[in-house]
């Protein structure tokens, strides 16, 4: 994908999710003025808007300052890394801890968004022949792994190799497996609030989503 294709949709989705968040505190404030009205479902709204549209605007000021490629891959390292630093520690706060998940569900958005972008080097082709002689940039460093337990580590392994998908029948949620042992289902959700798995494709026949592995995922297992 040209640099040119590519920040015009990242543009694009960055401002439909700030229009998306306007429009949920706006229709908080509207349920603030009516008295004795239920603002939970509003409030959460908010939450989950504003977190959702966060990193979209880190990365538009991300690419204004680095470009589209770089500012995309910085972005997306340091989605990752937030995710892995943000652990299962919980707060005595209700509020809190729903801004916790929401920022955490708005990152695993983000990525998910993000994801498979390949995009074009987008250097002005004046700044190519200094870049030559330039030193290299050193790698960056590889996405620390969180700590899990053999049973976790199952579970993730268990998503890599044996084509897991979860799909609802009715109000029970289902889990099926293409090949060897199924893993328990609250370890699979389990794993995908923590950001080490994520729905990948939807499975057709139930209406359901193959489960995979994220970067963070993919290195507990490395490790």
């Amino acid at each position: 994908m040209d640099a040119q294709t590519a920040i015009k949709l990242l543009t694009a989705r960055a401002n439909n999710e700030a229009k998306a968040a306007r429009e949920a505190r706006e229709r908080l404030i509207a349920g603030l003025q009516v008295p004795g009205s239920s603002i939970d479902h509003l409030m959460d709204a908010v939450l989950v808007a504003d977190a959702t549209a966060k990193p979209w605007a880190q990365l538009m000021q991300r690419i204004e300052r680095k470009g589209v490629r770089a500012g995309l891959a910085e972005a997306r390292a340091k989605a990752t890394e937030a995710l892995v630093e943000f652990g299962i520690a919980l707060s005595t706060s209700l509020v809190t801890n729903a801004e916790r998940l929401a920022a955490q569900d708005g990152l695993r958005r983000f990525l998910s968004g993000t994801q498979g972008m390949d995009i074009e080097d987008d250097t002005p082709e004046a700044e190519e022949a200094s870049e030559v002689e330039a030193q290299p940039e050193p790698a960056p460093a590889p996405v620390a792994a969180p700590k899990a337990t053999p049973a976790q580590k199952r579970t993730l392994a268990a998503i890599r190799d044996n084509g897991i998908a979860l799909y609802w029948k009715g109000s029970k949620q289902m889990l099926t497996s293409l090949r060897g042992e199924k893993p328990r289902i609250d370890m699979v959700n389990w794993v995908i609030e923590q950001g080490w798995a994520a729905k990948g494709a939807p499975v057709a026949l139930n209406l359901g989503h193959r489960i995979v592995l994220t970067e963070v995922g993919k290195a507990i297992l490395a490790g």
